[in-house]
């Protein structure tokens, strides 16, 4: 018998869609590509909610979102999102998130298509809320959507990593963003799509800031670069 949703998980879905529809409207996400889940704690059930497979992101129903408990059970809603592993696996790799957003944001896809600044950056330093908001953001050699070993390369990324990350870029799918609450990875998102849209813009390329200048940004803003 599956458990009843609690009450407290209401507000969680209800900010679920209304990222959903942000995302969608703003162009950040189109058809039924993109995907987001929301850490719970105790009070709200535990475990996470995420988006259902194949779901639009400007169209989500609250009910009909998945609730899954943190060793991947459904408990509750629609069938889950097939990036489930990915985000059972940055949870488990990131205990600071507590949410996670995927989309096919345009200028990030084409920079992959076009080919990224490095395997370990995909955008050089190029403005300084990049370095502050964004940080390093790894790039992620294709696989089929929902490979299970796509999770495992990802938190091998948060593992190595020097400095916390939160992003990466999968090849021909589009960023994977995580923060500590839904607005946070939303300005993320926004941020990283904003530069790779600058990026391509440029003609010729921008040079990223100098190492001076990423050293006092270090300094008065303690960032991610």
């Amino acid at each position: 018998m599956k458990p009843s949703v609690p009450a407290a998980q209401q507000a969680c879905r209800e900010e679920i869609v209304r990222v959903g529809a942000s995302l969608f409207l703003r162009g950040y996400a189109h058809s039924t590509a993109g995907n987001i889940s929301l850490r719970l704690d105790d009070s709200q059930g535990g475990g996470f909610l995420i988006t259902p497979t194949d779901a639009c992101l400007g169209q989500l129903d609250p009910a009909a979102l998945a609730w899954v408990a943190a060793d991947g059970q459904q408990l509750a809603g629609e069938r889950a999102s097939k990036t489930l592993a990915l985000h059972r696996r940055i949870y488990d790799s990131a205990p600071h998130a507590r949410c996670v957003l995927h989309t096919h944001s345009t200028h990030l896809v084409a920079l992959s298509l076009q080919g990224v600044w490095t395997a370990q950056d995909i955008l050089p330093p190029v403005t300084p809320y990049q370095v502050m908001k964004v940080g390093h953001v790894p790039h992620v050699a294709y696989r089929a959507p929902g490979d299970a070993a796509v999770a495992d390369e990802v938190a091998g990324l948060i593992a190595r990593a020097e400095r916390p990350l939160h992003a990466v870029m999968l090849e021909r799918l589009g960023p994977v963003v995580w923060h500590q609450s839904p607005a946070q990875a939303m300005a993320l998102l926004e941020e990283l799509e904003e530069t790779a849209r600058l990026w391509l813009l440029c003609s010729p390329r921008p040079a990223p800031l100098s190492d001076a200048r990423l050293d006092e940004l270090r300094q008065r803003f303690n960032t991610l670069w």
